[in-house]
């Protein structure tokens, strides 16, 4: 919500495009603190109407998945929620979950990650969520916090975070309240992997990055 996506998202979108054969459109949307919450929920849901509503004409199909990494994980969730509680539509076959935050409120392992300067610390976290929540009362808002939602009725996801991302304890959470309202899961742990590991030239991006790629074909197909 506060960095966005910066020059390392266009290969990845890239990739998905030459592996899972499906156009990506990426949404660049307002970031904090100068445009605080509900801002980019706001922008990402603007985007995903327009999807539902001209993807046809203009990509040739109305199959959809949504996805992203880190605050994109976050805002996917949302996304698909507001889409359906808002909207009435329910029409993306797939949700590609990266080390999202989906408890603004804070997980134990947000909270014990502590000062080890590894891409992202509890108090980066902190930041980031007072830059995007000023003066926020109620963190577990689901608007703000997906894990508190109503998860009935969304498409199947696939979960990815490593064991040493401070976000750790968000997927784990996410994934379990998922599939117990009913929707299909799956949840991929890499040890060692950090934040945003899957960015980075070592093994496990590798294949952390071919199963996402596996799960869209094969949702989408």
């Amino acid at each position: 919500m506060v960095l966005g996506a910066a020059d390392l998202q266009d290969p990845m979108l890239e990739r998905v495009n030459e592996k899972a054969g499906l156009a990506c459109v990426s949404v660049e949307y307002r970031l904090a603190p100068e445009n605080p919450y509900p801002a980019a929920p706001d922008d990402c849901e603007s985007a995903a109407l327009w999807l539902a509503r001209n993807a046809r004409a203009e990509f040739a199909s109305d199959v959809l998945a949504i996805g992203g990494e880190s605050a994109g994980a976050t805002l996917a969730t949302v996304t698909l929620l507001r889409m359906r509680d808002r909207h009435g539509f329910t029409g993306f076959r797939a949700a590609n979950l990266v080390y999202g935050a989906y408890d603004l409120s804070m997980t134990p392992s947000q909270k014990q990650f502590g000062n080890e300067r590894l891409v992202l610390r509890t108090v980066d976290i902190e930041n980031f969520m007072s830059a995007y929540l000023p003066g926020a009362k109620n963190l577990r808002h689901p608007d703000i916090s997906p894990l508190y939602a109503d998860l009935t009725g969304l498409p199947p996801a696939l979960f990815t975070v490593g064991t040493r991302d401070g976000l750790l304890d968000d997927s784990l959470f996410m994934l379990a309240r998922y599939i117990v309202a009913g929707n299909r899961a799956e949840l991929a742990v890499y040890p060692g992997g950090a934040h945003a590991f899957n960015f980075f030239p070592i093994a496990i991006a590798e294949q952390a990055n071919a199963r996402m790629d596996a799960f869209l074909a094969r949702e989408t197909a």
